[in-house]
């Protein structure tokens, strides 16, 4: 069953069953209000013929007897209300009504039966309230008339004659009325009741379905979403109120798309780059592969003259050094990568290895009309690699030397409070945000146009220096401006504090 017709049968439910509910309560209350106020009319009816139909001597202040024609009077009265009545005397005998009245009832004589408990009570002046009970005879006494239309609910009242503070018993009167009377009143308010419960069913069916279809419809939208996120669409949001646990979802829904989107962006980014570095590889390897074969190829059909052969032997062992370079730094990057190379630190002065550092490349940066200048303290104690540590120096510094020209490279020094901070700084091209973000992949080149320099650069020196100095517990950042130049800033901390440190 779909979850539309779920919702909108629980719904349904629900207020059908609260309708149900409050509509037998409604009909008991009624019922029993109905009663209560039939009583209560019946108690004023009797309260008036109270009034008027004892007869007392005026000089004996002795009661003598009922007004007959008074009682007879407001029979005639009340029976077209439908009510009845009788009244006793002190000695419980019925005086009201007699044989002769009979035929105002229709041949039957309203006699309630008073039990001894209830005349005790009547005696204590207690009004008496009776269930409805065939209280009719026929003018045989004996024989009741059992028909529901002559059920009554009776009410007792006591009579009593007052001669100064004395109260003196006197009898009793009983008052009825049909419950036939009542269950009419009473089946009209069920008529009534049952047809608002029909309109309100429909109108509850309608309600629940137009609930059930507002929720489903929300549920509906996340569906739609979730089948367009499959099919690739990651910039499909869903509209959130945050009002509920839907609109929860939908938050929970747009916070795993926007996670999605970035994910697929950057499976993209390293699927591009996945590819630049196949094809950066098999170009850097091709290149020595293809001069090596050309000169085997010369020297096997000796097309290569004889005193260029020691020259061209020269190239090949250079071309294959290369490629063994090639080769091993690409297995030294996996292997710092994957964390399966120890490091051996130590302490020593890092001025002394920068000033080597800076002696080695000054030929290299002089064919660039490049200089060095080395700012360094009188000691600068390193806790490191040795070997690392000259390694990413060397990348780095050999990296400003090729995107400079006629500059000054700066290479500056300092110590904070537990790292040793080293900055290079060039003033050659620049690079733009999205290279910089791209400059520790591997082969990336930020000048694709300077590549087979004479340095033999591959691409991997950045990306060997970033896995090194974060093997060490440090941090490499760069800063660099298009035309400006590139700042790059090395941490390496010390012993115990191998945390990234950021420095202003």
């Amino acid at each position: 069953m779909k979850l539309i017709y779920q919702q909108m049968l629980a719904f349904f439910a629900v207020i059908i069953t609260v309708i149900v509910v409050l509509g037998f309560s409604f009909i008991r209350t009624t019922k029993t209000m109905i009663y209560q106020n039939s009583w209560q009319q019946l108690q004023q009816y009797a309260a008036s013929i109270e009034k008027e139909a004892i007869r007392y001597n005026t000089q004996t202040n002795q009661v003598v007897g009922f007004n007959q024609q008074f009682l007879n009077d407001g029979t005639v009265i009340l029976r077209d209300q439908h009510i009845h009545f009788s009244v006793y005397d002190a000695n419980k005998q019925v005086v009201y009504p007699t044989a002769e009245t009979a035929g105002m009832t229709g041949g039957s004589f309203y006699e309630p039966r008073i039990s001894s408990r209830d005349w005790k009570k009547l005696k204590q002046n207690k009004i008496i309230t009776q269930s409805p009970h065939v209280t009719f005879r026929s003018r045989r006494h004996d024989r009741p008339v059992n028909t529901p239309a002559l059920r009554t609910i009776d009410v007792l009242v006591p009579l009593f004659y007052k001669n100064g503070s004395t109260r003196q018993f006197v009898g009793a009167i009983s008052i009825g009325s049909f419950e036939q009377t009542i269950q009419a009143n009473e089946q009209q308010i069920e008529n009534n009741l049952f047809i608002a419960l029909l309109v309100s069913g429909v109108a509850a069916l309608i309600l629940s379905y137009i609930i059930a279809r507002y929720s489903v419809r929300r549920i509906n939208r996340l569906r739609n979403a979730t089948h367009s996120v499959a099919n690739g669409d990651f910039d499909i949001q869903v509209a959130s109120h945050h009002k509920d646990e839907i609109d929860d979802l939908a938050d929970d829904f747009n916070g795993m798309v926007s996670s999605l989107k970035k994910s697929d962006n950057e499976i993209k980014r390293q699927e591009k780059r996945r590819r630049e570095f196949m094809a950066d590889a098999a170009h850097e390897m091709r290149t020595p592969l293809t001069t090596i074969n050309g000169i085997l190829e010369g020297l096997a059909y000796d097309a290569i003259p004889e005193e260029d052969k020691g020259h061209s032997i020269e190239l090949m062992q250079n071309e294959t050094k290369r490629l063994i370079r090639l080769v091993n730094e690409n297995l030294d990057y996996e292997k710092i990568r994957t964390g399966q190379i120890a490091l051996n630190k130590t302490q020593f002065d890092g001025k002394e290895v920068l000033e080597n550092l800076v002696e080695q490349l000054t030929k290299k940066a002089a064919a660039s009309d490049d200089q060095f200048k080395l700012q360094v303290p009188a000691a600068l104690p390193v806790w490191a690699d040795y070997d690392r540590f000259v390694q990413v120096l060397f990348n780095i510094m050999q990296n400003a030397i090729q995107f400079s020209q006629e500059n000054v490279i700066e290479v500056r020094a300092k110590r904070t409070e537990h790292a040793a901070v080293i900055a290079v700084q060039d003033h050659g091209i620049g690079m733009t945000p999205d290279q910089v973000k791209n400059i520790w992949e591997r082969y990336y080149k930020a000048d694709p146009s300077r590549k087979n320099t004479k340095y033999g650069e591959s691409g991997l020196g950045l990306a060997i220096s970033h896995q090194l100095v974060q093997q060490h517990g440090g941090s490499i950042a760069v800063e660099s401006v298009v035309d400006h130049g590139t700042t790059f800033t090395i941490t390496f901390p010390d012993e115990g504090h191998d945390q990234p440190i950021n420095e202003d």
